[in-house]
């Protein structure tokens, strides 16, 4: 009997079914998932990811459209994982992206992905960075990834992409929203889009000022660009802003800037997993109600519980695999 071929070795072949079935085993926490990418890993960290977020209605499925559609022009291949609202009951994505970029779905030099983001208020779904990863293995030369506009200060984007392009528009009160909600901090570049509505100009000057004024020891000064993704105006020079930012982080180190984000993907990881086994269904939940029964103070109880948990942590194993 032949040996069934596994999803890694389907996907060096090309192998777009197996691709989807890789995500989804990633977005559902399958236990397989992790020996396949392991065997996909030195094909990770070809591609170049661009994050792409801001709050709603600013048109960053518009934008993501038309980088695409240029990226393709150049005859670069492109992965989307464009990441939906979640039901609170049910979780499940509303996959709307894949309607407003219908005129990528037909071209095979594109693959698109809608995922849910299981309540994140960081915006990407939990499994996006690890699709990235899939996306990246299987040969996409630009990966984008469209974020939840939450208007809240979408730090989770830095941890799965190389360039985080931050998009606002006139007449929402977006410069306001993106100093409040921490989105300039996270910004590698500004897009205010819809450039061509009154008030852009202005939003564009406040933008560069409120850079200025607050990132004068980065060494990467961040852009401001003006486009109309709508009217297809201004991506290229998004996507200058991009080349020049990832000429930046190439001149820099680029291997460390990666690890650097990919420590924080582990942190993440572990942090939801040791969440998920001390108060899931076997946890630790009945053991703390009884010592709050016994007049235990939680602060008490934590303390003992995090020494129980952490102990022999000091010399931690090394890792294999």
């Amino acid at each position: 009997m032949a040996a069934v071929e596994t999803l890694a070795a389907r996907i060096e072949r090309g192998d777009r079914t197996a691709l989807a079935r890789l995500i989804s085993w990633a977005e559902n926490g399958d236990a397989r998932f992790a020996a396949e990418l392991a065997a996909l890993w030195t094909k990770v960290g070809r591609a170049w990811r661009i994050g792409v977020t801001g709050p709603p209605g600013a048109g960053k499925s518009t934008l993501v459209n038309e980088l695409a559609r240029i990226e393709r022009s150049r005859e670069r291949t492109v992965g989307i994982c464009a990441v939906d609202p979640s039901s609170p009951f049910t979780g499940g994505a509303l996959l709307g992206d894949r309607i407003r970029m219908d005129d990528r779905t037909m071209d095979p030099g594109v693959y698109i992905r809608s995922m849910a983001s299981r309540g994140s208020h960081g915006g990407l779904a939990r499994a996006a960075a690890s699709a990235c990863d899939v996306l990246d293995a299987f040969g996409f030369a630009t990966i984008l990834l469209e974020t939840v506009g939450v208007g809240q200060a979408e730090y989770d984007v830095l941890d799965a992409a190389d360039t985080v392009v931050v998009v606002l528009c006139p007449g929402a009160g977006d410069g306001i929203q993106a100093m409040k909600a921490g989105l300039l901090e996270v910004a590698d570049v500004l897009v205010v889009n819809k450039s061509d509505l009154p008030g852009a100009e202005r939003l564009m000057n406040d933008l560069t000022e409120a850079v200025h004024v607050r990132f004068t020891k980065r060494a990467w000064h961040v852009p401001v660009v003006g486009a109309s993704a709508g009217t297809s105006k201004g991506i290229e020079d998004v996507l200058e802003a991009v080349a020049q930012h990832r000429a930046h982080v190439e001149a820099s180190g680029l291997g460390a800037a990666r690890t650097k984000k990919r420590v924080e993907q582990v942190r993440h990881s572990v942090s939801e997993q040791l969440a998920e086994r001390l108060w899931g269904p076997e946890g630790l939940r009945g053991r703390v109600e009884t010592e709050l029964g016994r007049g235990v103070s939680p602060h008490a109880i934590a303390a003992a519980l995090l020494e129980e948990i952490t102990h022999g942590l000091t010399r931690p194993a090394e890792v294999r695999g």
